[in-house]
Parts: C-alpha cells; structure tokens; sequence
C-alpha cells in the first residue's frame, strides 16, 4: 500500500509524535500520553489533524437531487449552511462509509467521507453521477482538515478570529458551518469552519488548503494559555469517540453490514419519494425486521469487571456465543471498560447480562444505553 502523508506530518515530527498507518495514511498515534490526551479533549482541549479524510464537491441545478439518489438520506431537505450525517451504501443495502455532508449553497454540497474509504466513495460519486446535471470534484489531495475539540474549543479559536466577526463562532450550531475569516501567519483568510467533531465534545474542524495547513495548526497551538490545548492522536480519538458511542468504519460499520442492525434506521429516508442507490434491499431488510426482531444489534457494554473486551471477542450468553465485540477498550473518563458490540437480537435488551470470552476466561457485561458518555451543556 501507498504511505500518504498530510501536509502537517513535518509538524507532528517536530512534536515528537508516534506514527500508524491509518486508512494508507501516516498519521500521529499519540505525542505522549494518550491518556493525557484523551483527558485534555474531555477538560480543556485537544488539537487533532484530520487531513486523511476526503473532501468532494458537488455542485451544480441536480446537486440535491443527486445526492438525494447517492446516499440514503434526504440531502435535499437540508438548509443551506447546514451538515447531515448520512450513509452511501451498495444496491444490497451494504455500507460502503458513513459521511457528514455540508450544504454550502443551494447548489452546492461538500461531502466527507472517511479517510480509508475517501478515494472509493469519490469514484462512486462520479459513477452515480451519470445522468444529473452536476459536478463532482474529489478536492482531498489539495485540503487539509484540523480540528479543536473540547469545552476551550470555541475559546481558543475566537483568538484568530477578528472581534467583530466573533458571532459567525459563537452562534454556530451544531452540525452547521460558515466562512470565519482567520488571521494567521501575517494574513487573514476566509476558511470553512464546522461545529461537528468525533469526540463527544464541543469542538470546531476547519477546512484549509494544504499550503495553509502547518501556519493555521502553529497559530492555533501559540494562541492557547499554558495547560488548555495539545496536539492530540489516533488513540485518543478512537477512545473519545468510543464514549461518545460512535461508530468506527471497519469495526461497526461494513460492506457486510446494514444501517438497521448499526441502529442507524433513522438515518435511511425511505420517506422520500426519489428512488436512491439500495432502496429496495433496505426497505426489505426493515421489513423483516433487521436489527430490532430478527438478526444481530449493535449494543453498548459496560464491565462489570476490571478486564477490557477487544474488537473480534465473542460475546456469550451462558456460554453460548450470541455476539461479537466490535470495539473495546477501558474508559478513562468514566473508569470502567465499554465495548460495542453485535448480539443477537433477543439478548440486546438493556440490563442483559452477557460475558465476553477474554482469552478463555468469561468477563461480566451487561447491555446499557448509548452514548456511555455524554457531556453536560
């Protein structure tokens, strides 16, 4: 496989980071501790490069209603400055990668999807496209991606944002985005900034061209007080996220899953009247009742016990396997160990008491609600 590097990797050397391959991508791991790490997001602040994740445009009059046929929600409906969550699936109603799209003018949409998926969805965008009056532009070689997450997120940022245009910040909604002008590196510039993140906080992601990339993330690290932000990595993503109860593409999400059984039936619009790339396998797999009466569920567990459940442990039902962990580790915030995980349907239900076999020896669970963790307003 290809090693890509974003345009901030000189950055994260310099910071002394630990690397991974993510998605094809070099991307920092950790700088120290991820514990820290995972503790500066929930307290104060952490700042994450996303720049492996894809950015495509979409524009032109069938913008909407293309979208509307390319990925199962109704795109259409969204307001302009406005984001959605949504899925793009395969005729079998498989998930090919869950995405956040933003709509940024009545006939222009950017979508994001995840990093290892970003060059697959891209090129099935461009093959749906075949027919509407649209544009599809694959813009991820040329943007970088940098977030802010956690309660001194908006705080931080303000610093680079000129006084009067203070608002466009602090009254930005959740899943919306607007032009902020930044001042940073000697000059001002207008950039894309989202209230959306992967972490369970508050917190911002901001679209930069790759040349601006390294000026904006030093600008966003030297305005920060002593103690209130640091460069943050994979790991503690993966942990936040983990809390925060969001699925992960390649653990609880796959080509071999469904939306129903990743209790994502909210995010399938069966409701528009359009026809859309796996309609009718979806609407077959809700009638028979995927994910609520028949097949598996993906739960939240909770360790009743001190030992984690890792991704690919069975999950047992009075020693009868009944279930599959997804994602696992222990939880620094709230101290004890999480996992999500694909039971049988009839052993989903909140308060089940399941095990999961950790190497041999069966570890206490028990089914509870999602989130695990959820922060106070």
């Amino acid at each position: 496989m290809t090693e890509n590097y974003t345009a901030l990797y000189e950055e994260h050397k310099k910071l002394g980071a630990s690397f991974t391959d993510f998605g094809g991508w070099q991307m920092p791991l950790k700088y120290s501790s991820e514990l820290a790490e995972h503790h500066a997001v929930r307290q104060s602040a952490g700042l994450f490069d996303l720049s492996h994740m894809g950015e495509v445009w979409v524009t032109g009059p069938g913008a909407a209603a293309f979208l509307d046929y390319a990925l199962v929600g109704k795109i259409s409906a969204m307001s302009v400055g406005k984001a959605k969550y949504s899925l793009i699936c395969q005729e079998d109603g498989g998930i090919i990668d869950d995405l956040i799209t933003y709509r940024r003018g009545e006939e222009k949409f950017l979508v994001v999807p995840n990093a290892g998926n970003a060059v697959v969805v891209a090129a099935a965008l461009a093959e749906r496209a075949a027919g509407f009056d649209v544009v599809v532009e694959d813009a991820s070689a040329t943007t970088s991606l940098i977030a802010v997450q956690g309660p001194k997120a908006e705080e931080i940022l303000l610093r680079l944002v000129p006084a009067e245009q203070h608002t466009l910040v602090t009254e930005l909604k959740y899943y919306a985005a607007v032009e902020v002008p930044f001042t940073f590196g000697g000059s001002t510039e207008e950039l894309l900034l989202a209230r959306t993140g992967y972490t369970g906080e508050d917190g911002f992601e901001v679209f930069v061209a790759n040349d601006s990339a390294a000026a904006l993330w030093q600008a966003i690290a030297a305005v920060a007080e002593e103690g209130e932000l640091i460069p943050a990595g994979l790991a503690c993503r993966d942990s936040l996220r983990l809390e925060a109860g969001m699925p992960l593409y390649g653990n609880e999400l796959s080509r071999e899953g469904n939306p129903y059984a990743a209790g994502l039936g909210p995010v399938v619009s069966l409701a528009k009247e359009s026809d859309f790339v796996g309609r009718a396998a979806l609407e077959a797999l809700k009638a028979e009742g995927a994910g609520s009466t028949s097949g598996r569920k993906l739960v939240g567990l909770k360790g009743l016990g001190r030992r984690a459940g890792r991704g690919h442990y069975p999950v047992l039902k009075d020693g009868i396997v009944v279930g599959e962990v997804t994602s696992g580790q222990p939880s620094p915030t709230l101290g004890y160990p999480v996992a999500l995980a694909y039971v049988d349907v009839e052993h989903a239900e909140l308060g089940t008491a399941l095990d999961i076999d950790l190497r041999g020896k069966a570890e206490p669970f028990e089914v509870i609600a999602l989130p695990f963790y959820k922060r106070t307003k």
